[in-house]
This record gives C-alpha cells, structure tokens and sequence, in this order.
C-alpha cells in the first residue's frame, strides 16, 4: 500500500482573487445580488474589473485556501488544479508552493487565462463573487496521479469544480482511486448555486458511500435538502455521510458524526473585514483536528479560531500565525 505523505489533497480551482472595496449602490448599478457567487465570461470580467475600484491581488480558490490554512497549521497537503501559463498562472503557482504545498500540475497553454474571482467587498463585510474559471475549468482526467491520491490521508474535492464536465470527470477518477485505496473523500457544497445544478449528483455520492465527510452552510444544507427547515436538512443529510459539518455565521457551527451532534460558537472577531474564506479556513480547522485525532468539539474549535483570523483582513490565506491562535485556544 503507498505510504501517506500528506494529511489532506485537495482539487479545486487555481484562481487568483482580485478584491476590491465597493458600496450597495455599485452592487446594485452592476446588476449582482449581494453576497453571491456568479460565473462570468472573460468579457464581463474585463468589463467589471474595469469599473472596480482599486483592487488587490491574492492567490485563492476555495479548496486551495483551506490547504495554506492546514499548512500553516503544521499539515502536509496537496493540491491538483489547473493554470494557464501566464502572469496569473505564475503568481498562483509561486504561491501555493512557497506556502509549502505540494503542487506539481503543468500550467496550460493558450487560452483561457488563468482563472480569477472579482470580490466587492461592502462595507459590512460582505462579499460578492464574480468567477471567471478560465482554465482551471479544463484539468483533465489524465493529471490525476493515481499514487499522488493513494498518499493522501483525506482526498478534499471542491464544489465549484463539480460544475465543468471535464474536471468533474477528473474528481470521479480520483474518487475511485481514494476509495479503492482506503482513503477518505470529503467534499464541501461551495455555493447554492452548485446544488441547484448538481445536487442529486452529490445526493448519489453520498448514497453509494462514497462521500465520507461533507462541509456545508446553513443555505447550503437546505438546498441540497430541498428544505427550508435547517433542523430537517441536516438530520436528512447526516444520514447520508459519517460527517456532517455546517457552519452558521455568527451562529457558530455544528457536526454530525455517525450520529453524534457536537455544537461549538462562533469565535469572537474584533473588527469583522470580509468574509471570504471563512468556510474554507473553517474547514482547514476541522481537518487539522481530524489529522490530530483530536475530539471534534476541539477539531470544531480550531476551525472557528481559523474563520475568526481570515475574517479579520482582506483575502482568504491566513495572515497571523494561526497555529499560536489555535495553542493560546486549545493549548
């Protein structure tokens, strides 16, 4: 059996964030709902990035954010997802690797560009999402290293990639290799938007066993449940996987393992800035506790303190030393 190398892989979207402060007058004279996530094409990304105010450039991509949370925890991980071999491309991938994790996928040539997320930040923090996917829609199945997912403890695999036909073929491929080897799969929901268009595809996961760990918000749980009842949604969906995670807000979070509920609150922020990332540091969190064979009150915990930093500044890759928020927590 290959030997495990890293705590968590995950395959996600490679895309670079450009975060730009804005107001409600701007979201609504761009015809976006505030606190969404919208796909864009190439033109209306130009067309909204040239309106935007001044703006910053920070790697992320959702299932790439919780791998900089868990390697700033101590972890190793791994990551699968697609560049194009251009300016972009090379900032992602310069700074995935300096975070110290392992990513060895070729960038790809010609066009799309690399992919990139236009984030309005308002100004109670809010964050509204218009994703170009660029290239990162294009990972094919052939980049899925078989021996690379056989080294990883936990295979993560990212909702908004499930979208694209050619990438979501690559995530089947790398969920029988992980299956067939023993490994865990978790997946996380990524948007409402994403169950609407494959919510009984991930149902059919789930019901084959082949979908160990679930991540999920509070609107996330009801769509997928088909269900305005939050209660009802997630005793349904608990059922399905042997853990469930949702996340509240400011409400904090809870998590249904083999029928056990364990609920912790939301962790205190002094200056709330935006909220990107939040769930993806969460579940860098829970997946460091789960890598700590830690109790899951306590793997919960360290996902509240990690969504509690990121929150606290622009962008989605930790800024403070996450590690020591965690030991000053937890000890």
């Amino acid at each position: 059996m290959t030997e495990i190398r890293f705590d968590v892989l995950a395959i996600g979207n490679a895309i670079v964030d450009i975060i730009a402060d804005t107001n409600d007058a701007f979201i609504t004279e761009q015809g976006l709902t505030k606190g969404s996530m919208q796909l864009i094409d190439e033109d209306r990304a130009k067309a909204l990035y040239d309106h935007m105010g001044p703006a910053r450039e920070i790697s992320g991509g959702s299932a790439a954010n919780t791998l900089a949370g868990l390697a700033r925890l101590g972890h190793n991980t791994a990551f699968i997802g697609q560049v194009a071999n251009d300016q972009l491309g090379n900032v992602f991938a310069h700074d995935i690797r300096a975070g110290g994790i392992h990513f060895d996928i070729p960038a790809r040539d010609g066009a799309p560009a690399t992919a990139c997320c236009y984030i309005l930040v308002t100004p109670d923090a809010q964050r509204t999402m218009n994703t170009f996917l660029g290239a990162s829609q294009y990972l094919p199945a052939r980049l899925i290293d078989k021996e690379l997912i056989e080294s990883a403890a936990i295979l993560y695999l990212e909702g908004y990639l499930w979208d694209p036909e050619e990438p979501r073929a690559a995530m089947r491929t790398a969920i029988d290799v992980a299956r067939a080897a023993g490994r865990k799969v978790a997946l996380t929901l990524s948007d409402a938007f994403v169950i609407s268009r494959h919510g009984p595809d991930f149902l059919s996961e789930m019901d084959a066993g082949r979908i160990d760990i679930l991540f999920a918000n509070e609107v996330e749980i009801c769509a997928l449940h088909g269900s305005d009842d939050f209660e009802e949604s997630v005793a349904a969906i608990a059922a399905k996987v042997p853990l469930l995670v949702c996340t509240r807000g400011e409400h904090g979070a809870i998590a249904v393992e083999n029928g056990v509920r364990t609920e912790v609150a939301a962790e205190p922020v002094s200056r709330l800035v935006d909220t990107t990332g939040a769930g993806d540091l969460f579940a860098a969190g829970v997946f460091a506790g789960i890598a700590q064979n830690r109790p899951m009150a306590e793997s919960l915990t360290i996902g509240a303190v990690c969504a509690a930093e990121i929150i606290s500044h622009y962008g989605a890759r930790p800024e403070a030393d996450i590690a020591e928020l965690v030991h000053n927590r937890l000890g």
